[in-house]
């Protein structure tokens, strides 16, 4: 069915995942349309790379040639695109409903979890481009030294997915190898409860070709079970030198090492890859210097996530002192994940919470602030430590600027536009 559409129109354009598929698709010779509620860099990139990106929905953004609709999950049933296509009986494909299609096409290796989806993907991609194996690549971030950013486009029958648990997408694939990173309670607005998470990882276990690696370091990843289930853990890595801090790169790098060894890989050619990987977009990413002051991006967004980087950070920076600047994500998660929230930033020595960043297309209802997460903290962790509030962002990068001193670390942290932040400092 992919090979005979003509005319692809991408809603949600300005995604990061579904702007992988635009690029695939314009590399393919496809043409591509396309809208978004907002312009961005990824949308300016797609119209130089050749497609018709409008900004704002609209029924008249389709063209008349149009004979697939790729839509981001964001995009429900009753988006005027989406109503549009419909009329028209033009056929429609969620994000990952189309890689699912895609994935049938090749020899698939599923990288997915709670944590460390895209480093593990990157460092994956990474190490079988360096050997030699000319990977097809799809990653929810940016790598370094891949033109295409989030997609590396290669000639060989193998495709490397990041697949996404949210909503449970990453059971539309269909992969010969499956490495899970993790799994714990996160998105709760969709799934009932960790069975239901669990439950969700085990029916990919059972529609995986071939292989399944799991974190023998994870309780939950070992309550899966079959027969092509294989366990990996940080012990195979002992003496690697990466160039990535934290115990959570490490269980990355040897997720990465067990799925490259399944494709033939030699333990060398595994140990120089990851011991040259040096990170992506917002994963533990440094921007630059303020007046002494080290400014890190980071995407992590969930309890285990902020103690782990900060972990990574505090040893990484031993003797620095580390300010976090973290914007939660999502109303529901941060309410479904109160406590542990409020006990993942112990190691933070100052601490600025941002107001949550409300997801569109998603249950939200806006019962909970930063303002509790703070006070919960502010009662855990006593007065001995800077913390505060900050309602927006412009007020956010103003009190880092206000907290900050020479030799400090300051962490912007979050899956929302905090990023946007750490950008501005180092201007």
């Amino acid at each position: 069915m992919l090979d005979s559409v003509k005319h692809v129109h991408l809603i949600g354009a300005g995604g990061i995942g579904i702007s992988a598929v635009g690029k695939f698709l314009l590399a393919q010779g496809k043409t591509v349309s396309g809208s978004d509620s907002t312009q961005s860099a990824i949308t300016d990139d797609l119209i130089k790379r050749g497609a018709a990106i409008r900004i704002g929905h609209e029924a008249s953004n389709i063209p008349e040639d149009c004979d697939l609709v790729v839509f981001t999950e964001a995009a429900g049933l009753d988006n005027i695109e989406r109503i549009e296509a419909t009329k028209r009986g033009i056929e429609q494909l969620g994000h990952f409903g189309w890689l699912g299609e895609l994935s049938k096409q090749y020899r698939t290796i599923c990288v997915t979890g709670t944590n460390g989806k895209s480093t593990t993907t990157a460092m994956t991609g990474q190490i079988f481009v360096d050997a030699g194996l000319d990977p097809t690549v799809f990653v929810g971030s940016l790598v370094p030294g891949w033109e295409l950013g989030n997609l590396r486009i290669g000639q060989s029958d193998i495709l490397i997915i990041e697949g996404d648990e949210y909503k449970q997408k990453m059971v539309q694939l269909h992969p010969e190898v499956t490495v899970i990173t993790n799994i714990e309670e996160d998105h709760l607005d969709v799934y009932r409860d960790l069975d239901h998470i669990v439950a969700t990882f085990q029916q990919l276990v059972e529609q995986t070709g071939k292989s399944v690696f799991v974190n023998v370091d994870d309780a939950n990843s070992k309550r899966l079970i079959g027969s092509t289930i294989e366990q990996y853990g940080v012990n195979d890595v002992i003496g690697y030198e990466l160039l990535v801090p934290g115990e959570f790169n490490r269980a990355n790098a040897a997720a990465a090492r067990v799925v490259a060894r399944e494709f033939g890989v030699s333990d060398e050619m595994i140990k120089k890859s990851l011991e040259n990987y040096r990170g992506i977009w917002r994963r533990f990413e440094v921007v630059g210097e303020l007046n002494g002051v080290t400014v890190v991006s980071d995407y992590g967004h969930h309890p285990t996530a902020i103690k782990g980087t900060l972990e990574g950070a505090k040893k990484f920076y031993a003797s620095r002192r580390i300010v976090l600047c973290f914007q939660p994500h999502q109303h529901n998660r941060t309410r479904e994940l109160f406590e542990e929230f409020v006990s993942s930033f112990d190691l933070a020595d100052a601490l600025i919470l941002v107001e949550i960043y409300g997801v569109t297309g998603r249950t939200d209802d806006a019962t909970v602030s930063s303002c509790d997460l703070l006070a919960a903290v502010e009662r855990r962790l006593g007065h001995d430590r800077p913390m505060s509030y900050a309602k927006d962002l412009v007020e956010a990068e103003q009190q880092v600027r206000d907290l900050v001193q020479p030799g400090d670390v300051v962490l912007i942290m979050g899956a929302g536009d905090i990023d946007s932040v750490a950008r501005k400092l180092v201007v």
